[in-house]
């Protein structure tokens, strides 16, 4: 009995060692775990077009760049395809009965209307200061048939700033992640984005992206996919 707990006595030091080298295995798996799990939160970037969660930027143009949604239909005038349409009657609806409504003021854009608008632009501004506003054909959301420009029915602050400071435009900040939607270039991030502040610019990307972007706070797409741009 003696010569077992003095046995025990001289086995301490290393049992003791051998636990601090079992606890920093365990701390260095558990930083590897952490580390795979961040890794899968953030999800390959679609190329696909056809794809709702595709990413197009100034770096990830349409694939085709001629690239023309097969099931595009109608929301008065505006052109959206069919999914994305079906949430935007939605949220417009909700937004009226919050006596906030909004109203679309411009969806989707073939790659010839997109480089009649981008040369247009560049006439009036400059090329350097257009590609902060607008696309380069084959590079435009608007051609996915995903994206809409929303306004207010009475027209005030179309396609401006401005329409940011209205209580239409907040409540489709505080809202549109409820319907598949982001606002797509918001403000203090055009380093990530390419593009200027766009309060009136909302991008269908379906539920689960938007309720995931909104309650892990992402403010864009490129982040959501780990990107700078």
């Amino acid at each position: 009995m003696t010569s077992l707990t003095v046995a025990s006595r001289e086995q301490r030091p290393a049992l003791l060692r051998l636990g601090t080298l079992l606890a920093a295995m365990l701390f260095a798996f558990t930083l590897v775990l952490a580390g795979s799990v961040s890794a899968e939160a953030a999800p390959k970037a679609p190329k696909d077009p056809k794809n709702i969660g595709v990413l197009v930027n100034k770096n990830r143009p349409l694939k085709p760049k001629t690239y023309v949604p097969r099931d595009l239909t109608k929301i008065g005038s505006a052109k959206i395809r069919k999914e994305p349409a079906r949430h935007m009657r939605s949220m417009m609806s909700a937004a009226k009965k919050a006596k906030k409504p909004v109203t679309i003021v411009s969806s989707y854009r073939s790659y010839k209307s997109q480089k009649t608008l981008f040369s247009q632009y560049s006439r009036w501004y400059g090329a350097k200061y257009a590609s902060t506003v607008a696309a380069r054909p084959g590079y435009s959301e608007h051609q996915t048939g995903l994206t809409a420009d929303l306004g207010t029915p009475g027209g005030g602050c179309a396609l401006g700033k401005c329409f940011g400071n209205t209580k239409a435009s907040k409540w489709v900040a505080s809202n549109s992640w409820k319907y598949g939607y982001i606002i797509r270039y918001p403000k203090g991030y055009t380093k990530v984005t390419g593009y200027a502040y766009e309060p009136w610019h909302v991008r269908y990307v379906g539920k689960k992206i938007s309720s995931k972007m909104h309650h892990k706070k992402i403010r864009t797409l490129e982040q959501y996919y780990g990107l700078k741009r």
